[in-house]
């Protein structure tokens, strides 16, 4: 499928490996100009490398999304390199602190909370301006099945992701009048790294192997994945590429599942 994006410009967080580097490849298969950002130079660099893109058709930027002073450097390199951006993809995130509520300290929420809620937020106030200039404009930003269905053991994760799609829902109605699409996509279970150090955490817990782990996580903790797998990150960039596409010129505040049935709800 064309998704009618050639010579768009996009920006993409955490997309030095999982979701936001496969989101990369599909955005620049499909001709669009492509700013990949995320914590480190050296990994991105790297990330780069893989993608094998033409010159001038991909750029790598490191920065903090969680820092207003790391995020107007980004902003200055991206308008240096690309000029103002069409696409902005959020895919930065941490899993943030995990256990029982009466585990988690004040220090855990904090911090996951401002990864996983307000860096995406400074991302987007940031490139605002960008998005808005034209008349044409998507932002997709990254959510996840804990948003509408919380798990006990990582409820600062469900609440700043639940906060997420509030927030992509508010943007929708603000700026769809000048072009600005504004969507949200939530994954789960997916083949990141993320989930590798997860299982590989559950698998030295248990004493299992990580095939195991994987096997008992999907039985025990998300046994509404009808699939009974890890959902691969092309997967999800799929999804994220229609969204970012010309094709998708009539979905606007609309969250898109990609969770082989996790979500119980209809």
């Amino acid at each position: 499928m064309d998704l009618e994006i050639e010579g768009r410009k996009a920006l993409i967080s955490g997309a030095d490996s999982g979701i936001g580097w496969h989101t990369a490849r599909l955005l620049l298969s499909e001709g669009a100009t492509v700013v990949i950002t995320d914590l480190d130079q050296q990994k991105l660099d790297t990330a780069a490398q893989k993608l094998e893109a033409k010159p001038g058709r991909l750029h790598a930027f490191a920065a903090d999304i969680t820092s207003v002073e790391s995020l107007a450097a980004l902003h200055a390199n991206v308008a240096k390199a690309v000029g103002d951006i069409d696409i902005l993809v959020q895919s930065a995130g941490i899993t943030g602190a995990q256990g029982l509520f009466h585990e988690i300290s004040d220090e855990g929420w904090t911090n996951t909370i401002l990864v996983d809620l307000i860096g995406p937020v400074r991302l987007v106030r940031e490139f605002l301006p960008d998005l808005r200039t034209g008349g044409w404009g998507r932002l997709v930003l990254m959510t996840s099945e804990d948003a509408v269905q919380p798990y006990d053991d990582e409820l600062p994760y469900c609440a700043a992701k639940a906060g997420v799609l509030a927030f992509a829902k508010g943007l929708s109605q603000t700026y769809a009048l000048e072009g600005l699409l504004v969507n949200t996509v939530s994954p789960a279970f997916i083949h990141t790294p993320m989930t590798d150090a997860m299982m590989q955490k559950r698998a030295d817990e248990l004493g299992v192997s990580v095939k195991e782990a994987i096997e008992s996580f999907l039985t025990e903790k998300r046994p509404n994945m009808e699939l009974r797998r890890r959902g691969e990150p092309d997967e999800v960039a799929g999804v994220i590429g229609f969204l970012c596409s010309e094709r998708a010129s009539f979905v606007n505040g609309s969250n898109y599942r990609v969770d082989a049935g996790s979500v119980a709800t209809i």
